[in-house]
């Protein structure tokens, strides 16, 4: 029954979340965000003390039922390791804890949290790390299965699917993304949970608090007949049969081991008021204590203190695709304050570039922000009343905002480059950016320019939000004339 409960309820969250970030329909995302906000990490981050405390709560009472049931990365890696079964039977065995190599890990990430160097801190984090499984490898899939369906139905004049617009947003986070789930799929394949009990920072967060829960894996030595068959069906190495011992604090609370033991020895049960031999050696961690607790201690105090497409132009000519200009300073989403708040707050998930419907966030490629979101204007720009990706950013890098706040919020400010515009190259009318700003903050001013006299953009950048629209329309090719240069710290005007 255990093991049911759990399987159940983790489908249940792995389909939600899997949901939320494909990005089926934004109604049903905002219905479903919440399976983003109770990730340990990103609570964390948000200081959200609700969740936490309910984690804390739910992990002191049942164990590490999180790692199994909530976190997606962890389920990914149930079914690999469930393949993995299946081509060999009883394929695992016990193996002491590695815990110089799990604390040395967690050390290492709460460094580079309270420093703000993302390249460790998003590589590492586990919900993260699955966001961007889904976002760069599996969203393509599901658009292109959309589209298939969209061009299906047309013939039917039928128009439930729309289609959509298949590009890459980034090839260093495709590549990141694929890396991992290789070397996840690789690992939980051959030995089950490694990732998850040698390097994962939630796993060892969680794995002080599980060694103290009121309910674990407990085995009855009278009646085990040492088969083994625990152990080799245990896919975190917890289960020592010779010295009849459950490690808590890698136990995720699957319930396999209570599945296959044929003599009733295993069971999930409370330990108050039954202090045994065994929960004496378990209870020496005074050493792991003191290092955790610093370490909760270094992150709390972190989060406190960082509060290839060609398009055709009527079928006639090929129209050359823009490129990104070299900003100097990032353009970052409104609500996220500024690119260094963005640094300490985000992990990279992804989930706010998935719901983004312009096309304007994608990850980034600088070493010190690596695959953090920011906006870039060659497909879309930011529309003054969409407020998507503050509404699922899950760690308070992006604050929710209203569209009446968002379009007082200016993220950067318009540059005209005179070498690129076609009124100076070849002398034709444009005006196109004064004409599309919706802030006004673009008028058409003569110049004497080459011996003539023609009407160029002034840019009042007092007046400009950063939306981008001007750079998305300018026809200019392939860079344009007028870019979006970000604001070191965002301003409300």
């Amino acid at each position: 029954m255990l093991r049911k409960i759990r399987i159940t309820l983790a489908i249940i969250v792995f389909v939600l979340i899997n949901l939320l970030f494909l990005g089926v329909s934004w109604g049903l995302s905002q219905h479903i965000a919440w399976v983003a906000r109770i990730q340990a990490l990103p609570a964390l981050l948000a200081l959200d003390y609700a969740v936490l405390a309910c984690l804390v709560v739910v992990t002191l009472l049942f164990g590490r039922m999180y790692c199994s049931v909530i976190c997606p990365l962890g389920v990914m890696q149930d079914i690999f390791a469930w393949a993995g079964k299946k081509a060999k039977k009883n394929r695992y065995s016990y193996s002491p804890e590695k815990r110089w190599l799990r604390y040395g890990v967690f050390a290492l990430f709460v460094v580079c949290l309270i420093v703000g160097f993302a390249p460790v801190t998003t590589l590492l984090a586990p919900y993260s790390a699955y966001g961007r499984i889904v976002n760069s490898l599996f969203r393509p899939l599901y658009d292109l299965l959309n589209n298939g369906l969209a061009a299906i139905e047309s013939h039917y004049d039928s128009y439930l699917f729309s289609s959509t617009e298949l590009w890459m947003r980034s090839v260093t986070t495709f590549v990141v993304a694929l890396l991992t789930l290789v070397l996840l799929g690789v690992l939980a394949w051959r030995n089950g949970r490694t990732y998850c009990n040698t390097i994962c920072p939630v796993g060892t967060m969680l794995s002080f608090l599980s060694r103290f829960s009121l309910l674990r894996v407990k085995m009855d030595k009278d009646k085990c007949r040492n088969c083994s068959l625990c152990e080799r069906n245990c896919k975190t190495a917890a289960i020592d049969f010779r010295a009849g011992t459950v490690d808590a604090s890698r136990c995720v609370v699957c319930g396999d081991c209570v599945d296959k033991c044929k003599f009733d020895a295993l069971h999930y049960k409370s330990v108050v008021g039954r202090k045994s031999k065994v929960e004496s050696q378990e209870s020496k961690v005074d050493t792991d204590k003191r290092a955790f607790l610093g370490g909760l201690a270094l992150a709390s105090g972190s989060a406190l203190m960082a509060q290839t497409k060609i398009k055709v132009d009527g079928g006639l000519a090929v129209i050359e695709d823009k490129q990104a200009p070299k900003r100097q300073t990032p353009v970052t989403p409104p609500g996220s304050v500024s690119a260094f708040n963005m640094s300490r707050h985000c992990t990279a998930c992804q989930l706010c570039v998935s719901a983004c419907p312009n096309n304007v966030l994608r990850p980034s490629t600088d070493p010190m922000h690596l695959m953090q979101p920011v906006m870039s204007f060659e497909r879309g720009y930011c529309r003054p009343e969409c407020t998507r990706c503050s509404q699922v950013c899950p760690t308070g890098a992006i604050h929710p905002l209203t569209a009446e706040y968002k379009t007082a919020i200016h993220v950067g400010h318009a540059v005209w480059m005179e070498q690129n515009c076609i009124l100076v190259s070849n002398g034709d009318s444009c005006g196109l950016c004064a004409d599309k700003c919706p802030a006004w903050a673009i008028q058409m001013v003569e110049k004497s320019i080459n011996g003539r006299t023609v009407s160029v953009p002034v840019v009042d950048t007092e007046k400009c939000i950063g939306c981008g629209k001007c750079e998305h329309l300018c026809p200019a090719r392939p860079f344009s004339a007028i870019y979006v240069e970000g604001n070191v710290m965002h301003h409300v005007s």
